[in-house]
């Protein structure tokens, strides 16, 4: 299956925190999109691995997304090398999306600024023919995507482009939510993380708020850009006003 975006994440629910409304609004809009995961979060101080991919496979089926895969990296462990960094190639190469998302370039947990590099380099590798893959025994033809996009997470970082999510962000919120054991719960007797806190819930909403003031909608999702972003008219910056 050929795919339009493919998401990356490091953990279950990053792609959701920071990029949920952009998946569901273009999913409505009749693109393909997927997510993979490169762990499964088992480091998570709340919750199962089980428990989160369940978690993980209702979140997908709120966004819409055709596919959902888990790569098995280690939580907390994995490293950016070529071992870690073919099995991305092979995700790419397998659905051949035009745009990738990935993890911020640089933010709190480790992990985020390591995927996001990881993901950005598989990227530019899954088009070098010398590079030879195969999946499900068979060998793959080279690919790159068009556009790379990191998507923004725990810091606050200068968005290059923000997508006008509009009242996406509900699904988005939605998709979160199927988090149960991760995110903010009254009733919860697992310990509290900074993630669990209500403060974090709310600062995802009001931060898609703001970034929607920016470019003046509603809700909005900032990414940062991996390369030079080319036009072809300038008519097409002006969507959003």
């Amino acid at each position: 299956m050929k795919l339009d975006i493919l998401a990356f994440g490091a953990h279950p629910d990053d792609v959701e925190i920071s990029a949920g409304g952009t998946l569901a609004l273009q999913a409505s809009l009749g693109y393909k999109c997927g997510i993979v995961d490169l762990t499964r979060g088992e480091l998570g101080t709340r919750g199962t691995p089980e428990i989160r991919d369940a978690e993980a496979k209702r979140a997908g089926e709120i966004l819409n997304v055709e596919v959902r895969e888990n790569l098995g990296f280690r939580d907390g462990f994995f490293i950016n090398d070529e071992a870690h960094q073919l099995e991305a190639v092979k995700m790419i190469r397998k659905y051949r999306p035009e745009i990738v998302l990935a993890n911020a370039p640089t933010d709190r947990h480790p992990d985020h600024g390591k995927g996001g590099d990881l993901v950005k380099i598989a990227a530019f590798l899954a088009g070098l023919k010398k590079i030879e893959t195969s999946l499900d025994g068979r060998p793959q033809e080279a690919y790159r995507p068009a556009l790379v996009l990191h998507y923004i997470q725990f810091q606050s970082l200068t968005p290059d482009i923000i997508m006008d999510i509009g009242d996406f962000v509900e699904t988005k919120m939605e998709a979160i939510g199927a988090y149960e054991s991760q995110f903010y719960n009254p009733n919860s007797k697992e310990p509290v993380t900074v993630i669990s806190s209500k403060n974090f819930t709310d600062s995802i909403r009001y931060r898609s708020q703001d970034m929607g003031r920016l470019i003046g909608a509603a809700n909005g999702e900032g990414f940062i850009s991996a390369q030079n972003i080319g036009i072809k008219d300038l008519m097409n910056l002006t969507s959003v006003r």
